[in-house]
């Protein structure tokens, strides 16, 4: 099975088995979020397993807007860690690991719910631990339990840690590869999609040279619908023009009576609120660490 480039996660549905490489934690929970929230909007049945604990993961994702809490309540999903699931202990079996997907399709279907989505947090991959051996077995395992079915897994990997001979030995048995649309990135500078709330992320630095991957990410944002948010939680840097182009597409959204949340650094803020940002209806302007 050939994965797909450039799937959007927005895009994933029945019997995907995607790939997601991220680079840091803000990517990894945006696309995470956007993921899951569709899939409890769709009424499915998810399964978030992450190393960073239920508390920290649910803290992530219910300020990108996903109703954990609620979700967890009513029975709709779950947020766990590794063991009894992919790890027993320090040691990895990929049929039990399968098994264990097997048996959550079979618990979906008999919870009544017409699908399932489950993330896998597969950082547990670079701890010392037995049977590591056997992850491209487990990637192949997923392939055939998803085949024919109403799920959909996202298995996560950092592209930064792994190295590239074992995400070339994964790679092959998914379906999808999934990462952020990028409108331009180097060392300096990270201009891309947000999906979760929906919008832009904006991390770096940014001059004169960013001003045309800028000015397409903000018209694209404009062509959303409904609320968006220009996170730049973590942007150090942005010059006068390109934070005039920000203002302008801000005021923009704002006129047609939708929301849009600029997300910043104080000193950042304090350039717009300059601008006079802070005192228009329509514009939220929130301090990094805020909700």
């Amino acid at each position: 099975m050939v994965a797909d480039a450039g799937v959007q996660v927005t895009e994933l549905g029945a019997e995907d088995h995607a790939c997601l490489t991220f680079g840091e934690s803000e990517e990894l929970f945006d696309l995470t979020a956007a993921f899951i929230r569709d899939g409890l909007a769709a009424g499915l049945k998810v399964v978030c397993l992450s190393g960073a604990g239920p508390g920290p993961v649910a803290g992530e994702l219910g300020r990108r807007g996903v109703g954990v809490q609620p979700a967890i309540a009513r029975g709709q999903m779950t947020v766990a860690g590794w063991e009894g699931r992919l790890l027993s202990g320090q040691a990895f079996r990929a049929d039990t690991a399968v098994s264990w997907l097997a048996e959550e399709l079979q618990s979906c279907r008999k919870q009544g719910f017409p699908g399932l989505r489950a993330s896998l947090d597969m950082s547990w991959a670079l701890r010392p631990v037995a049977g590591i051996e056997e992850l491209p077995q487990f990637e192949e395992g997923i392939a055939a339990a998803l085949a024919g079915s109403t799920a959909a897994v996202l298995c996560q990997y950092d592209r930064e840690r792994f190295d590239p001979v074992t995400l070339a030995s994964v790679a092959g048995f998914h379906s999808r590869s999934v990462a952020a649309a990028t409108y331009h990135a180097d060392a300096l500078l990270r201009v891309c999609r947000q999906y979760a709330p929906p919008g832009i992320r904006i991390a770096g630095e940014a001059d004169y040279q960013a001003e045309e991957p800028l000015a397409l990410a903000l018209a694209e944002a404009l062509r959303l619908d409904g609320d968006i948010e220009v996170n730049m939680s973590a942007l150090a840097f942005i010059d006068a023009r390109c934070s005039l182009m920000v203002a302008d597409a801000a005021r923009a959204i704002a006129s047609l009576s939708r929301l849009v949340t600029l997300r910043c650094l104080p000193e950042v803020a304090a350039g717009f609120a300059r601008l006079g940002l802070d005192a228009i209806t329509g514009i939220r302007l929130v301090t990094s660490g805020d909700r």
